[in-house]
């Protein structure tokens, strides 16, 4: 049974112990069935609708608050019936809002800096790519500037195509873009073109002018085109067809818009009615903890912005916008 789940059903456990007292220190003969049903309904709730991971405040401290748990139940048999029997109870819940509101705290913590790994791993090699291409763009020139000088105006005009195609992937990523999202959108497209997908970047000002933080931007943006990413190839595999994403920004009527497409195979209703809503959700294989989704909708939701989406003849389109306020 896995740690977060045996979590769950202690929970439960020790929930209805703590009622089952409280009931008879009232005096109210309330069957055992009758308490277990809404401490399971309860817990089953938070568990849908909480992102938990216990490792992350560690086995002591679990097994810490696992001992003072049953501490407090020991004590039922020791104060025996009186006010006091709320005490353990309302401590009780306290452990346990204290266990959930830690464990997200350093969960997101260790998320942001996995993230800001990531962006200098970005960073660093966008930065490589256009170094590079700097460096070779001399020897370009005059490769071509030879070739002119020779009369072979068709071999040079083949030279400049093909010179074109090869910059465009970093030129369509890094123009006027802050470096993390230059980062994020050079290394997604070098790695939807890895997989043989097509990417149409249609952006009519760059990203960077949306008005989110630089750790929000990277968290949006990089798990949209993840997950565009994830179903084009699932989909290339099953049709043996070249997928397509699309990725569009404008601005219309003090909106930022910002909308992306992508093939996509058949998502299950209850995966779609649950889609962005909720930790735990997700299109992908099980292997997959379902988060970034959900991590989306908050980060729009916190610029006071509104996410739709829809699936159809299958393709996937997800639509965000976002007030023009900062």
């Amino acid at each position: 049974m896995k740690a977060s789940l045996l979590y769950w059903v202690l929970l439960a456990a020790f929930g209805t112990i703590h009622l089952e007292f409280l009931f008879n220190n009232l005096t109210w003969n309330v069957p055992i069935y009758l308490v277990i049903l809404p401490v399971i309904g309860v817990v089953y709730y938070l568990y849908k609708r909480t992102l938990l991971e216990t490792s992350s405040i560690g086995m002591r401290w679990n097994l810490i608050l696992l001992a003072m748990q049953l501490l407090l139940v020991s004590l039922y048999f020791t104060i025996g019936l009186s006010w006091a029997t709320f005490a353990p109870f309302l401590i009780f819940v306290g452990l346990e809002a204290i266990r959930l509101n830690g464990s997200r705290k350093i969960s997101d913590l260790t998320h942001s800096l996995l993230e800001y790994e990531e962006q200098r791993e970005h960073l660093n090699e966008t930065f490589r790519i256009v170094r590079g291409e700097r460096h070779e763009f001399l020897k370009h020139v005059s490769a071509v500037h030879f070739m002119l000088e020779n009369g072979k105006d068709k071999e040079a005009k083949h030279y400049l195509d093909d010179l074109v195609d090869g910059y465009e992937e970093t030129n369509l990523s890094i123009k006027g873009e802050r470096g993390v999202v230059a980062g994020v959108l050079h290394q997604m497209y070098r790695r939807a073109q890895a997989s043989g997908i097509s990417v149409v970047y249609d952006l009519d000002l760059p990203l960077s002018t949306l008005p989110v933080s630089d750790s929000n931007m990277v968290t949006l943006i990089g798990n949209l085109l993840s997950n565009s990413i994830d179903a084009c190839e699932e989909w290339q595999k099953h049709y043996e067809k070249q997928g397509v994403l699309t990725l569009q920004f404008y601005k219309r009527s003090g909106l930022y818009l910002l909308v992306c497409k992508n093939n996509s195979l058949p998502i299950p209703t209850p995966v779609l009615d649950e889609l962005y809503h909720s930790y735990g959700h997700t299109t992908k294989g099980e292997g997959h903890e379902g988060l970034g989704t959900k991590m989306v909708k908050d980060i729009v939701e916190g610029h006071q912005g509104f996410l739709d989406f829809v699936y159809r003849d299958e393709e996937f389109t997800v639509k965000i916008k976002i007030p023009a306020i900062r």
